[in-house]
Order: C-alpha cells, then structure tokens, then sequence
C-alpha cells in the first residue's frame, strides 16, 4: 500500500480510526477514480497526496460539525465523483447515504465505486434537485442533507433544504470567510423553514486549507411551491 499516513493521521485528529479494510477501500476508491478520469471530467486533482487531503480529508471534515452521525440518514447533494458521500460512507458504514446528482456518467460511476468498495446501505440516484424534491420518498426524508457543490448559499438552501426533515439539519461546505454570503441568505433560509445555526471556519489538519461548514437547522417544514424549477433558484435567488 503506498504511504497514506496523511490520511490515517488526518482521520485521527478528527476522531475517526481507520480499519485496514476501510483504508483498503479508499485506496481501491482513489485508483478507480484515477482511471476514470481519464475517459470522464471527475476531477482535476490526481495526485495521490493531494486527493487524500483535498477530496477524501475534505470530505471526512464534515464529521466535525455532526454531534450525531452514526445511523442517520443522510443526502449528499451534488455529490460529482461522490465527494463528500463516498468518503463519509467509508468511515460511518452504519450510516445510510443517498448520493443525487444531475450527470447520469457520473451516477453509473458511483455505482461501480460502490459494487467495488462492497458498500451496503447507500443508494446513487440520477435526479434534479427541483424534481427530487417533489417525490414523498424524498421530500423531508433526511436528518442530515449536505454539499459540497459550489453555489451561492441562498441557492444552495433552496435546493437541500426541502429534503430535510424538521428536525433535521443542512450542512453547507463552503471555502474561506462565508459571512457576507450567509447574511443575504438568511431570508431564504427562513422562507424555507430553515435557521442559520452557525458558520465555523475551520483548517484541514496540517494545512492552511480552510473550510467553512454552514450549519442550518430544519425548524418547520418547507412551503410546497419551494424548491421552485425553471432554474429559478439560481437565477431569482430568494
């Protein structure tokens, strides 16, 4: 195995013990992933280090703003090449996971990284956010739902927050200093029966890599005309 110390001890420091096996499965993970670059536009970070830092510590990170974790249920929206899902997956096997995205490629990749890693209990659905959202199997059907996609968090809201349920919280991953884009996203988060709950701005371990984690708490259920479709959530933001 090639030296992922980076990764084992990054997941230490956040709490996370990593089996042989899990560590295997990432490894299987970043090959696979590798390879298929090749042919599709999953990522444009390869280098093995800078993966294990920037995609699968990145996408562990996120267990830091969770109090409760193990044995919810949880959406990774937007999830691409599975990120933060895949990852999350690995370390919290009893965790069940929906992984949706919009580029049926990719979900036909997530399902070949999940027969290869032997993942039971997670699901990669080919949907749109603004119609997903509609469906009773998935409107208010998750404790947790969370992305890394990269919008305007008002926008963002819009698109998770309806598949939340009250109760339940969205955890936004976001770069840098958030808080001019958390302020005009307030209404949004309120209109769609959110609050903001906090903004913690955090450093991947041994890096100056900073990450933000928006964490919005479902209060109430969302209105039934949210989210709306036409594109309106990025081109109207509320």
């Amino acid at each position: 195995m090639r030296d992922n110390s980076i990764l084992v001890k990054g997941a230490e420091q956040m709490g996370i013990v990593l089996s042989d096996k899990q560590q295997q499965q990432f490894e299987t993970y970043y090959d696979y992933l590798v390879a298929q670059n090749e042919v599709m536009n999953l990522t444009a970070i390869t280098e093995y280090k800078e993966v294990l830092t920037k995609h699968f510590l990145d996408s562990l990170f996120l267990a830091q703003s969770l109090k409760e974790f193990a044995g919810k249920k949880v959406l990774d929206l937007g999830t691409g090449a599975g990120f933060p899902g895949i990852p999350l997956k690995i370390a919290f096997p009893e965790t069940e996971f929906v992984l949706m995205d919009s580029l049926n490629k990719r979900i036909g990749f997530l399902n070949r990284v999940i027969d290869l890693l032997d993942l039971k209990k997670i699901t990669a659905v080919h949907a749109r956010a603004e119609e997903a959202a509609r469906k009773s199997e998935y409107r208010e059907q998750f404790d947790y739902c969370v992305s890394r996609a990269v919008a305007r968090l008002a926008t963002l809201s819009e698109f998770c927050i309806p598949f939340v349920k009250p109760g339940g919280s969205f955890i936004s991953y976001k770069a840098g200093d958030c808080r001019e884009e958390c302020e005009e996203a307030k209404n949004a988060i309120k209109i769609l029966g959110g609050k903001l709950i906090s903004a913690k701005e955090m450093f991947l371990p041994d890096t100056e890599i900073a990450r933000t984690f928006v964490m919005i708490r479902k209060e109430k259920h969302t209105p039934e005309k949210y989210p709306r479709g036409q594109g309106k959530p990025l081109k109207q933001p509320l």
